[in-house]
């Protein structure tokens, strides 16, 4: 892989003690970013780890050199170096000055999309799922140049940020032949999709962080017109994207259908089951792991299908490493429910929540599968924060599990004065039997209090 990074363009930007640590420094080929806060000493991030650059705290006048010498902040207070990918981001006071700045190390990064070039060539559309940081905005820049020099297709690009191709009117050469197409305002983001597709004849649309349901409906559109798609949204998995509600219609949508009871009792499920709602937009999902790792849903429909019917996820497995060996492999994935089912009496249930792995639990299928042994906390939590509970009892060093079914529940703990005003609640939890706490306040003190008395108790 080969990396052009533009890097001293960003150094000489900053103040001059700072480009002397950062010229001097060992490992300055693995610069994330350098965070510059007002009041604090400089701070560099690696692939390593954060490191401060200098004894000397950063005043006003640093803030003020460093942005004298970049362009305009935008409304998303953004900014960028001409013919660069580098991203300057500000923090403002509420006087509106200017008193931290992120400077983001921009790279394009060639050849790092080899692991999946075949997938490319299959003309389908592909989202790009992966959590902020991960590296999504350099795999699609990369993908862009590929499909326009090497498969000599006609793709625009649409650079909401300016992180795509750089921010200046001439576009960054990492993207090769590909044409860009700025947005003036985030909220534009679908307008300038539609439009690309109406005015410019492109065989390929690239746009970075989907997020909005008009950004949503306009991927769907476009997909429609027989465009191919390549997108990138946030989230870690599959299972994320089918749970969140505004991004969901990118693989189809989800809804509720009734069976009739003999296709009920043929299927073996419920009479009501979630189905797919309709062909999604994407075809292909990667999901980011890591740098040197990535998860391939080749076909979306079955994917998401076998999500909603068997609970369980087919996946490929792609690896690549520094020896140019690529790795492939098929793996059955397990969603978090169906697991839990299938490991209920064993101790290492990933669902008893521990400092290193906690999982919320909203859907316990079964309940005489599920036997929880008796020292461990099934919490039904009423109007309280499940954040708030979950740190607190990891502190005190609790087994427990946070459940939504009252009848699965051997405790229920919520704010006093809304207990009060749900009566079938109270009701419920009295023929089953389920003790009831209320707090008057809601702090940590008080919720670490009240467990401290359960647990004498």
């Amino acid at each position: 892989m080969n990396i052009n990074n533009d890097l001293e363009k960003l150094i000489e930007n900053l103040p001059f003690f700072l480009q002397e640590q950062i010229h001097q420094h060992h490992n300055k080929e693995q610069l994330i970013e350098i965070v510059l806060d007002l009041g604090r000493r400089p701070e560099a991030r690696f692939t390593s780890g954060p490191q401060y650059l200098s004894q000397k705290i950063i005043s006003w006048q640093d803030l003020d050199y460093t942005t004298k010498r970049i362009s305009k902040f935008s409304n998303e207070n953004r900014a960028g170096i001409e013919r660069t990918l580098h991203r300057i981001s500000c923090i403002r006071n509420r006087q509106f000055l200017i008193n931290g700045l992120t400077c983001r190390v921009g790279r394009a990064v060639f050849g790092i999309i080899s692991v999946i070039r075949d997938l490319l060539e299959s003309e389908k559309s592909i989202l790009i799922l992966g959590k902020p940081g991960v590296g999504k905005t350099t795999i699609i820049r990369e993908i862009a140049r590929v499909l326009a020099d090497d498969l000599q297709k006609r793709v625009i690009i649409i650079d909401t940020a300016n992180e795509i191709a750089g921010d200046s009117d001439i576009p960054h050469s990492g993207i090769g032949r590909a044409r860009r197409m700025q947005v003036a305002k985030t909220e534009f983001q679908h307008q300038v999709m539609i439009e690309a597709v109406e005015n410019h004849m492109p065989e390929v649309i690239v746009v970075d962080e989907i997020g909005t349901e008009l950004e949503v409906l306009a991927a769907r559109t476009i997909a429609e017109k027989g465009v191919q798609l390549v997108g990138t949204t946030h989230g870690n998995c599959l299972e994320n994207l089918i749970k969140n509600p505004p991004l969901v219609d990118l693989i189809g949508g989800i809804q509720y259908v009734t069976l009739s009871d003999d296709e009920a009792k043929r299927r073996g499920t419920q009479k009501s089951i979630l189905e797919r709602k309709a062909y999604p937009a994407f075809e292909i999902i990667i999901e980011i792991n890591d740098q040197n790792s990535w998860t391939i849903h080749e076909d979306v429909k079955k994917s998401v299908d076998l999500f909603l019917s068997d609970n369980f996820n087919l996946g490929q497995l792609r690896q690549f490493y520094l020896t140019e060996k690529i790795k492939i492999k098929c793996h059955q994935r397990q969603t978090y429910s169906n697991y839990l089912i299938k490991n209920s009496n064993s101790f290492t249930n990933p669902f008893l929540i521990t400092n290193k792995n906690w999982t919320l639990i909203n859907n316990l299928k079964d309940q005489k599968s599920f036997k929880l042994p008796s020292n461990i906390l099934v919490i039904y939590p009423y109007s309280l924060s499940q954040n708030l509970l979950k740190e607190v009892l990891l502190k005190m060093g609790l087994k427990f599990v946070l459940t939504n079914e009252i009848q699965k529940a051997n405790l229920i703990i919520g704010f006093k004065k809304h207990l009060k005003q749900n009566f079938q609640l109270m009701n419920l939890a009295k023929q089953k039997n389920i003790p009831i706490y209320g707090l008057t306040q809601i702090s940590l003190y008080q919720i670490r209090k009240l467990f401290q008395l359960i647990i004498d108790s």
